[in-house]
């Protein structure tokens, strides 16, 4: 179980950025109004396109990530955050911040839908429950440092808002170090592609399961077992 935890807690640096970069664009919106004169329509804009952004790749991530799997997308997610937050961070006008709010946008839709899945799927069902609490958790962990950083920035005598924004691109580093280094496939998504020796070798790692004990099980009746195995619905481990 403690495989599956530290997996779960990994996954949901994404939803820790999602919340920093909620709160951030809160406290930033005052000093890129008055540094970029935007009328109020506009203002609203820069802040409703990582809304604008998540809404439009939720209607699709579902399906490519069953089609490409869970990690591949999380693995994006943490690139569209990092590479969003250098864009805010060059940011010489309107229209590039609403680029990168957009693209930022994209990163939180993969992670506000995937990373529970992740959970779902990756979880004994004994703590199942507790782990899918982490997600929102760490959002509001993240806007709460991401107040403080404001904060603490808004007593310089020249904030900056790009630099408030580009702070993002720090936590992401380490976001996709985790998805590319550290985190494994769902190993219910292995078992849907027909890749049961990949998931054997998941399911070792986060359940500290006996390799003789998979090994039986795989050759009894692999797909129908280790489905009932992963189901999330059916909570049997």
């Amino acid at each position: 179980m403690r495989g599956a935890a530290l997996v779960a807690i990994a996954a949901t640096i994404g939803n820790f950025l999602q919340g920093w970069d909620n709160a951030t664009i809160a406290g930033a919106i005052v000093y890129i109004k008055n540094d970029l004169n935007l009328g109020t329509s506009v203002e609203g804009l820069v802040v409703a396109m990582s809304l604008i952004g998540a809404t439009a790749i939720t209607t699709c991530s579902g399906a490519i990530s069953d089609w490409l799997g869970r990690r591949p997308m999380l693995i994006m997610s943490s690139m569209l955050y990092f590479v969003s937050g250098l864009v805010m961070l060059w940011s010489p006008n309107v229209y590039i911040l609403c680029l990168a709010r957009l693209l930022d946008g994209f990163g939180i839709g993969l992670a506000v839908t995937l990373v529970p899945v992740y959970i779902s799927e990756t979880a004994p069902s004994e703590i199942r429950g507790l782990l899918n609490t982490l997600p929102q958790f760490t959002g509001s962990g993240g806007m709460f440092l991401s107040y403080c950083m404001v904060f603490g920035m808004s007593l310089m005598d020249s904030p900056s808002w790009r630099l408030m924004l580009g702070v993002l691109s720090i936590p992401s580093l380490l976001y996709f170090a985790f998805t590319v280094f550290y985190l494994p496939e769902s190993p219910r998504w292995l078992v849907s592609k027909g890749r049961m020796l990949e998931a054997k070798r998941v399911l070792q790692r986060l359940r500290d399961l006996a390799v003789e004990w998979l090994d039986t099980l795989l050759g009894a009746n692999s797909i129908t077992c280790l489905l009932a195995l992963l189901d999330p619905l059916r909570g049997v481990t």
